[in-house]
């Protein structure tokens, strides 16, 4: 049984840092690229970040980009967020998932395992 579970998020304020963490259970993880999404209340989920299954490629979202970094260590079946110089606009429930594309993706529909979310609380 695959299990993506998060960690880390919480409440920070702004100009803050977190470091999300996702451990891997239940499948071959560098066989994986991986993702993180946010889903903030009333809105669609949104990418924010992938990384390749070797971690030698990293995609960003705009709005994150210079601010996140995305990392991965497959000796220990985890992915990495880190969030530095949060945002207001950066308040949402943070979703880590896998997919079996090799260099990761933008899209949700293309993830075959998703977490349960971790929420991430920007305050101003």
């Amino acid at each position: 049984q695959v299990q993506l579970v998060e960690s880390g998020g919480g409440l920070v304020q702004a100009g803050g840092s977190l470091r999300l963490s996702c451990a891997a259970s239940g499948l071959t993880f560098s066989n994986y690229a991986l993702g993180w999404f946010r889903q903030a209340p009333g809105k669609e989920r949104e990418f924010v970040s992938t990384i390749s299954r070797r971690g030698f490629s990293t995609s960003y979202a705009d709005s994150v980009k210079g601010r996140f970094t995305i990392s991965r260590d497959n000796a220990k079946n985890t992915v990495y967020l880190q969030m530095i110089s949060l945002k207001p606009e950066d308040t949402a429930v943070y979703f880590c998932a896998a997919t079996v594309y090799m260099g990761g993706s933008y899209f949700s529909n293309e993830y075959n395992h998703w977490g349960q979310g971790t929420q991430v609380t920007v305050s101003s």
